[in-house]
């Protein structure tokens, strides 16, 4: 499906919000569960949503999000009808001020005399992103919700977060507004990452410095605890057990192949993954790996932008900017950094998308050039005089390696899951020619995770 643009953009099929081509796979958005509609920038840059290449968008009831604090206009959005959605803006006599309302499908510049979503004031700040200035700024990014379930990510939740952590802790993307069906953020002058801008020395450390100052937000500020949630519940439990119902749902459908029951063998899986807890359990639970922070859980290329440009006097690792917390809950930094390892296993861009590589997964040497840099950053977040050093910085740097190695397998687990689940529409036969194999992902996964587990010494 072609982009919806913004006047005089030209359109293009092959470029992101952020520069990069779009890709194939995106956990934003669901072919059964949730999808995630298109991403609109407003000004002088292409938009294009990573989930339209291989999610049809359709029109449809979407639940209204709202948070408390945030400006909301009851206007919806449709992304299908280009026409529908109309931008103005008056550049020479509001030089680098965008003032978004809505109203009757239009976001409207500082002209109109209906109440705005984002004051000038607001729109001119700078942030400590440690970008230039944004008040040249003329882009926004108008992101349109799709028809979606609470079964797989929360739209309310993510909302809450990404609100929280602009606001106080001056993370990921300021959220100006919520309309009916969507919401207005932030646009960083960046570019996505690569698959090998991952594997960069520099860049590795940077991503690790971001992901420190991440996991040193207060967990009470951002969790939203349901009714009866254990205090020191973590995610990744809670994803596993909840959506291996969905993920066998899928596979009890008529038209699921034998072949591909007997391979993911979700009877076993269960099996396997408790004893799997029960062993992690039995593990040393203290050190720093196993500290329960607030983890992105998703911190896979896509999701990490580099700024074009840096404010001086800001530091370097503040190029990186981490967005899409979709997934993002409290679980221990160690699955946190176990997850970004396996993404360095994956290509999105290549023609085999869905297959990771465990060849790709960091080096000994690679994984401590994070680790060094991600202990240094942990201790100026929490303003000790100085990070570890000599033998005990190299103790450190051992219990956090072991302490990932234990965590890997659930990374593999909880994605095995998601990906039966995404696959839904193609096994339903609703999606002939899906460009991204979700049930070859889960088979990658469920792979990693057996062989992970064996390699730890699990009792299976």
């Amino acid at each position: 499906m072609a982009p919806t643009l913004g006047p005089d953009i030209p359109p293009s099929s092959s470029l992101s919000p952020y520069g990069r081509p779009a890709q194939p796979r995106s956990r934003s958005s669901s072919s059964f569960l949730q999808s995630s509609g298109d991403n609109v920038t407003i000004g002088s840059s292409p938009a294009y949503s990573s989930s339209s290449v291989s999610i049809p968008f359709e029109d449809g009831d979407v639940d209204v999000v709202r948070v408390e604090g945030l400006r909301h206009s009851d206007a919806r959005l449709e992304a299908r009808r280009q026409s529908q959605l109309v931008v103005e803006q008056e550049g020479e006599l509001y030089p680098g001020l965008l003032l978004v309302t809505l109203q009757n499908h239009s976001l409207l510049d500082a002209t109109s005399s209906d109440t705005p979503f984002v004051e000038s004031a607001n729109m001119g700040q700078s942030r400590d992103h440690g970008n230039q200035d944004v008040s040249g700024t003329r882009i926004v990014l108008l992101r349109i919700y799709g028809p979606s379930s609470d079964s797989m990510i929360s739209r309310p939740r993510e909302l809450q977060t990404l609100y929280v952590l602009s606001s106080q802790y001056h993370i990921g993307p300021r959220v100006y507004g919520t309309f009916e069906n969507g919401r207005v953020e932030e646009y960083f002058d960046a570019l996505t990452l690569t698959a090998a801008d991952l594997r960069d020395p520099k860049i590795s450390s940077w991503i690790a410095a971001r992901m420190a100052e991440l996991h040193g937000v207060n967990v009470e500020d951002v969790e939203q605890r349901q009714v009866g949630d254990d205090e020191k519940s973590i995610a990744v439990e809670r994803n596993v057990k909840s959506w291996l119902g969905f993920a066998r749902e899928v596979l009890a459908l008529p038209s699921a192949s034998d072949a591909i029951r007997q391979e993911l063998d979700l009877d076993g899986f269960e099996q396997e993954w408790e004893r799997y807890r029960l062993w992690l359990h039995k593990q040393n639970t203290s050190g720093l790996g196993n500290t329960r922070v607030f983890a992105h859980n998703d911190t896979q290329y896509g999701n990490l932008l580099r700024l074009k440009s840096l404010k001086e006097g800001q530091p370097e690792h503040r190029q990186i900017i981490v967005v899409d917390f979709e997934y993002a809950a409290p679980n221990p930094a160690a699955f946190d950094i176990a997850n970004h390892f396996h993404e360095w296993t994956a290509n999105y861009h290549s023609d085999t998308p869905h297959v990771l590589d465990p060849a790709l997964y960091p080096t000994t040497e690679q994984r401590r050039n994070f680790y060094r840099s991600y202990i240094q950053h942990v201790a100026s977040g929490a303003k000790l005089s100085a990070g570890p050093s000599g033998d005990a910085l190299e103790v450190e740097l051992q219990n956090l390696d072991r302490q990932v190695r234990a965590w890997s397998p659930a990374s593999h687990a909880m994605w095995a899951l998601w990906g039966i689940v995404q696959a839904r529409e193609y096994v339903e036969g609703k999606d002939g020619d899906p460009e991204f194999d979700y049930l070859g992902y889960a088979r990658c996964r469920m792979q990693g995770f057996r062989r992970e587990t064996r390699e730890l010494g699990v009792p299976l």
